[in-house]
Formats: C-alpha cells, structure tokens, sequence
C-alpha cells in the first residue's frame, strides 16, 4: 500500500480495481477522499463493478411543485441524496415535463409542448422522442416496460367510445392500437400495470378480479382464481426478475378498511397470504389516506414492495427477504405546505438500457 505506487497509478486501472471491491467495502471507503465518493455515480465505474448488486438504486420522488427536481432516497445506504438528475442533454424545447413512468434505468416523461413523450436513460445521457399516435391524445394507465432489447410503452385511449390500448415498440419505432378494457378506465389512475410473464397485470374495479394484456398478442384474459375475502382496495407490483406477483389488499367492511395484508400468487394459481401489516403501523396508513383508497398505488424495487399514496410524502414498503415492514421518511427538503401530488418512482441506473 505504498502511497507513492498508488498516487501513479492511471485513474482508469485504480477504478478497474477498486471495482471488484464487494459494495459494503466500498461504501465505507468513501469518506476516504472526494473522487472516490463520486465514483459511485460514474457511468465507467458501474459498468466495470462486478458484484450482481446495483451500486446505487433510488426511489425517485416527483411532485408538481418542485417542477424539474426529483428528490431521490438512497435505498442501498438507506439515506436522502442531494443530486441534480442531469437534464441539460435534452433540447430547450424539452424544458417542460411531466415524469410518468420508469424501468430499469428509463424514465417515461409526457411533453405536452410537444405532443410526445421522451424516454431516456440519464446514466447513458440518451433519449428519445415518441409522438403520440394522434392529437388531441388523452390516456390513462400508462406503463413503461424493459425488454432484453428494448422496451414497451402501453396506455389505454378513453377518446372513443369503445376503449383502446396502444403500445410502442422500441424495436420497430411504431405504435400499435388494440381493444381496450372498458372497466379499467374508471379504477386507480396512479396505479400502472404490473409486468408478469409477458403481460401486463391489472385489477378491475368492484367486483374485485385481475385481468391482463400480453405485450405481443395485443389479447386481454382475466386470472382465474379466487380473490381474497372482504377487500375494500386492491393492488398488484411484480418482481420481473424472480418472475412473482403480488396482490396487495385493505381488509375491512361498508368501505373502511382495518387492515392491510399481502399475497403471493403461488404455483396452482391461487393467492398465498405472505404477511399483515402491524396494528400500529397499519392505523398510521389508514389515517394519512383518509380512507380515500383510490390514492393508493404500489410498485416494486430491488426487492422491496412499495406502498404509497398520492397525498403522503412518506413511502410503506415490505422487505421481501426479512419478512419485515418499515416506513421511509419524508425527504427534508419538502416543505410542509405540500400535501396532494407525490409520486414515487423505481430508479435504478443501467448504462446499457436502451432508450
């Protein structure tokens, strides 16, 4: 460890090996010197880490007002960053945006100056712009999903009497229009759909059910199983990667619910209760809904399934591995005044998602 050595080395080979280093090790050398601290938010050096673990995955927070800003927490060393996202790649005509969805690394913005959406990748600074199939265009539920080569963007159109769904395809540049799904255009407009085996799952409205639409056929179908008993609100977030879905629920009687539980779909297709929310903990998010469940969504990252509503700048997850529910704070930069408009997002930096 002789300073004089290491003080020659090239900053590309002393990057090369440090990143072998396992994170938790790295996390602690930080404090050590400034570019180490700023190596972990380089595109090179996260390319290069060898670990299966991102370095730094972020729950993403846009509000209305805090126009072009998003607060990110930190959920690997459990902490808020003060980073600016860097939009100053994107053309001043793009100065104006609405974020709507995110995966794997992309984030969906709307551009109503426009006419199109955006979708980038600000670890790789590439971006591309997608005119919407028509103007005016009006849409609901829209969700962006990855593909090992590309992605997908679906919405379903509420201009036409008889709904459709459209969907983008990166691969090709084009969009494609299909039947819709009438009684989905009146349930959760916060919530988006939740990506499970080449579909995309939603929840219907009273009578509870699950319905999903294959990406490629364009074909809706609805999950034959049971629904769980007594549920006032319901919510679906997958994990893509292990390939699970699962269904999140208010438990309760004449529209008040009085707990919050959580299922599995196992493998003979029936919902497997995981856990309950704790007493306390449960009261705390029934009191800052309101009992207005129509602002609760889910979603899910890096292991975590995400609970939160559109007028609480706190978030409730559940920590799959630990078995274990916890609260994130709210971000101190916030101010207090705020109270309707949060919307969390999952972040997690790729340099090779294709945008």
């Amino acid at each position: 460890m002789d300073p004089g050595i290491w003080s020659m080395l090239p900053p590309e080979l002393l990057e090369h090996i440090l990143s072998f280093l396992p994170l938790k090790t790295f996390l602690n050398l930080r404090s050590t010197c400034k570019h180490f601290k700023s190596l972990v938010f380089s595109p090179s050096f996260i390319s290069k880490h060898s670990s299966g673990s991102p370095f730094s995955s972020f729950l993403l927070l846009s509000h209305p007002q805090c126009y072009g800003h998003f607060p990110l927490y930190d959920t690997i060393v459990g902490a808020w960053r003060k980073l600016a996202l860097p939009f100053s790649f994107l053309p001043p005509y793009a100065a104006q945006f609405t974020l709507l969805s995110s995966s794997k690394g992309l984030l969906c913005f709307s551009l109503p100056n426009s006419c199109s959406f955006l979708v980038c990748n600000l670890l790789a600074k590439s971006s591309r712009f997608i005119q919407f199939p028509f103007f005016p265009f009006a849409f609901e539920l829209l969700t962006l999903v990855s593909t090992p080569d590309g992605y997908k963007i679906f919405m379903l159109c509420s201009n036409f009497s008889s709904s459709y769904a459209f969907v983008y395809d990166s691969k090709v540049h084009s969009w494609r229009r299909f039947d819709g799904f009438r009684p989905l255009l009146i349930d959760n407009f916060h919530q988006e759909g939740a990506s499970f085996n080449g579909s995309l799952y939603f929840t219907t409205p009273e009578p509870f059910s699950v319905v999903c639409f294959h990406l490629e056929s364009g074909e809706w179908g609805r999950l034959n199983t049971q629904m769980p008993g007594e549920l006032i609100f319901v919510r679906l977030a997958s994990d893509t990667d292990e390939g699970k879905l699962y269904l999140v629920g208010g438990i309760g009687r004449n529209g008040i619910s009085r707990s919050l539980r959580l299922w599995q779909l196992g493998n003979g297709g029936n919902w497997e209760e995981m856990e309950r929310l704790p007493e306390l903990m449960c009261r705390k998010f029934m009191s800052v809904c309101y009992h207005n469940y129509e602002h609760v969504y889910c979603f899910w990252h890096q292991g975590m399934i995400c609970v939160c509503c559109h007028t609480w700048p706190e978030i409730l997850y559940y920590k799959v591995s630990r078995r274990t529910w916890h609260w994130i704070p709210k971000c101190p930069s916030l101010p207090d005044k705020w109270s309707c408009g949060f919307r969390w997002f999952s972040f997690v930096p790729e340099l090779y998602a294709w945008a």
